[in-house]
């Protein structure tokens, strides 16, 4: 309770709910409520960060090889010596996203990535255009990812292989489960089998170049699997290479994962999650080149029967045994766990767009655990339905994957390069806050904006590159899906616009005057005890009351009138005869009678007594005609509405 001069001295109180939320079986599956007191001891530390947003970086380097290969091989199995030359290029661009997107972090802690940063830096069209990318970016990233982590195991044990998609789907009905459990608990339930495919993966390239440069019994594949040609032969033209090299640019998805994610880092957030970026990067690139130079001494084969990886460890391990195991369990563990960083990001990213009016305003609400629940279920459902129609397939899937990626690394950096030249005009002392962020004078900001720059021209170039060369295997369906998005998140926008303008308080000059008239309305389907509490509660609004029944049955009908006359007190009853045993279409007809007549300042309220069973299944039992007239008249202007419940012990 509040003290009496608090509630005398203020028309406006505040006091804190002592309800607990009770024990119920979504708290086995996902824990206990969280209060929002307890968000800032939900962050994480860099070695869970990296476990979080890094695991979709590090699971490229399982198929980003493969998926070179699969190119090269249509110019035969001499084109496989591009391999690591290609690997090279693509690490290098990786250098340049990584210096890029440090910058980003530093200068926007409160995150946002792609999406703030061409908010505040290139206007709302970039931003949506960021926004896109990235939510389909970060869907294709549960789908391929889950995708590739059933590979590997129906390379292990080929019987399985036509359960691959009931596999997916449980495998993203987990990670859901789990994410929903709250940042930091995934972030700990992952973090072990994280540095566990570090590990392993780290022990087999170095196993394999010890056994390659000191000891020469590096072997090659034993019983490779049938090499899959592409489409007809032919020789290595530059744009096979430059195919080859669009492919390989996966290993890049997920390095702004870290960017979108800063506020989940303990402080100082920008330094962890800028460390955190640094070391995901080294990783990425160490593991990656290891595996495309060995892929090509071993004489892998790109294969939906058995993945590089598979090849790579069974030829060093000299065999499918424990370590083969081991490998391809981390490989499979950490393919699986790169959907987290999708879940991570994609319910920030779009809470961030639902709060700036283009997403439904749900997917801002924050669940019991902290986290954004309707995204995380939202993002489940989409890559669900990709995997289901697109059969768990990685080579069908991969061509929609990264061109949403490399626009969204185009329009940040770009962003970012106008940020410094925005920085390059203040003066000394002063700021220019906006949205996002506070623009500070920075000594260093040519310097940067070359950085960022040159990212934003060398991720542009390979969009371009993936575009054209990955048009026909499907990335079109990306090029015109992004539109399409753009198209709803304006029509959301125009909508949530709309209704802001109609609701505000700018130009209302008031309340109408009070009601000179106001005319009660009940529907009356019997008469019983639920129907007299209905009519005792119109009582207390007004003495202009009318009853209506809808005559279909004239038994009925007459009870009706006979049960009237003994306990309607009086109130005036109209019988409206429906000759086609119609009940909605006449009862709305007499009131939009009654609307049509309606004197200036009067208002009309519809009573609808509405019988509660005692038990949810009873519910079944009855044709529960109180929803079906409230539902109907809720679109009627000029009408109030009120439920009486009648409820049944």
């Amino acid at each position: 309770m509040l003290p009496p001069e608090e509630e005398l001295s203020s028309p406006i109180m505040r006091r804190e709910a002592s309800y607990t939320p009770p024990r119920s079986l979504t708290h086995y599956l996902i824990g206990r409520p969280l209060p929002t007191a307890d968000a800032p001891h939900q962050t994480i530390g860099k070695a869970i960060g990296l476990a979080v947003f890094a695991s979709d970086a590090l699971s490229s380097t399982a198929y980003a090889t493969q998926e070179i290969m699969v190119i090269l091989a249509a110019a035969g199995t001499a084109a496989f010596g591009f391999v690591f030359p290609i690997s090279i290029a693509i690490v290098g661009l990786l250098v340049v996203v990584t210096l890029s997107y440090e910058q980003t972090i530093h200068a926007y802690p409160d995150g946002g990535g792609a999406y703030i940063v061409s908010r505040d830096n290139l206007g709302n069209i970039p931003a949506l255009m960021a926004a896109a990318a990235l939510l389909t970016d970060y869907i294709l990233t549960v789908s391929v990812s889950i995708a590739s982590g059933v590979a590997q195991i129906t390379s292990a044990y080929p019987q399985i292989a036509p359960y691959r998609v009931l596999l997916a789907i449980v495998f993203i009905l987990f990670i859901m489960t789990i994410n929903l459990r709250g940042v930091k608990e995934s972030g700990m339930a992952f973090a072990i089998p994280t540095y566990f495919f570090v590990f392993m993966m780290f022990a087999t390239v170095g196993i394999g170049l010890f056994r390659y440069f000191f000891l020469g019994t590096l072997g090659t594949v034993v019983d490779p699997p049938h090499l899959e040609l592409g489409d007809a032969l032919a020789g290595i033209t530059p744009f096979l290479i430059l195919h080859a090299f669009s492919s390989g640019t996966a290993a890049l998805t997920g390095i702004e994962a870290i960017s979108n994610g800063i506020t989940a880092f303990k402080e100082p957030r920008s330094k962890n999650a800028g460390i955190t970026l640094i070391w995901m990067a080294a990783i990425l690139s160490a593991l990656f080149l290891s595996i495309s130079f060995l892929a090509g001494k071993v004489a892998a084969v790109p294969s939906e029967s058995e993945t590089v990886i598979s090849q790579l460890a069974r030829t060093i391990f000299e065999g499918r045994g424990l370590f083969y195991l081991a490998v391809i369990s981390a490989t499979t563990v950490i393919l699986i766990m790169a959907a987290n960083t999708a879940f991570a990001d994609f319910p920030r990213l779009s809470a961030l767009a639902a709060k700036d009016g283009y997403l439904p305003r749900q997917l801002n609400y924050r669940g019991s655990r902290l986290v954004y629940s309707y995204g995380i279920v939202t993002l489940a459902l989409i890559a669900l339905l990709l995997i289901v129609i697109f059969k768990a397939s990685v080579s069908r899937l991969i061509p929609l994957y990264a061109i949403g990626v490399f626009l969204s690394f185009t329009l940040s950096q770009a962003g970012m390069a106008h940020r410094w030249l925005k920085i390059g005009r203040l003066k000394p002392g002063e700021e220019l806050v906006e949205r996002g962020s506070t623009l500070h004078p920075d000594r260093k900001w040519q310097m940067k904006m070359v950085i960022n720059g040159f990212g934003a021209v060398s991720t542009a170039i390979v969009m371009v590159v993936f575009a054209v060369t990955k048009f026909r295997d499907g990335a079109y369906v990306v090029l015109v899906l992004m539109p399409l998005l753009m198209g709803m998140f304006s029509l959301i926008h125009r909508h949530y616009q709309t209704l802001a303008n109609r609701l505000s308080l700018e130009k209302y000059g008031g309340p109408p005057p009070h009601a000179s008239r106001h005319r009660i309305i009940i529907p009356v389907s019997g008469v019983h005890q639920g129907t007299l509490e209905a009519l005792r509660y119109a009582r207390l609004l007004s003495d202009d009351i009318t009853a209506i029944h809808i005559s279909i049955e004239p038994d009925e009908a007459a009870k009706v009138q006979k049960k009237w006359e003994t306990w309607g007190d009086g109130v005036r009853l109209v019988v409206l005869d429906s000759p086609y045993r119609l009940f909605i279409e006449p009862l709305l007809e007499y009131i939009e009678e009654i609307v049509a007549q309606r004197q200036p300042n009067e208002t009309i309220t519809i009573v609808v007594p509405q019988f509660v069973p005692s038990e949810r299944w009873h519910k079944l039992l009855h044709t529960r005609t109180a929803d079906l007239l409230r539902s109907e008249l809720l679109s009627k202007p000029g009408i109030v509405i009120t439920d009486v419940p009648y409820q049944v012990p």
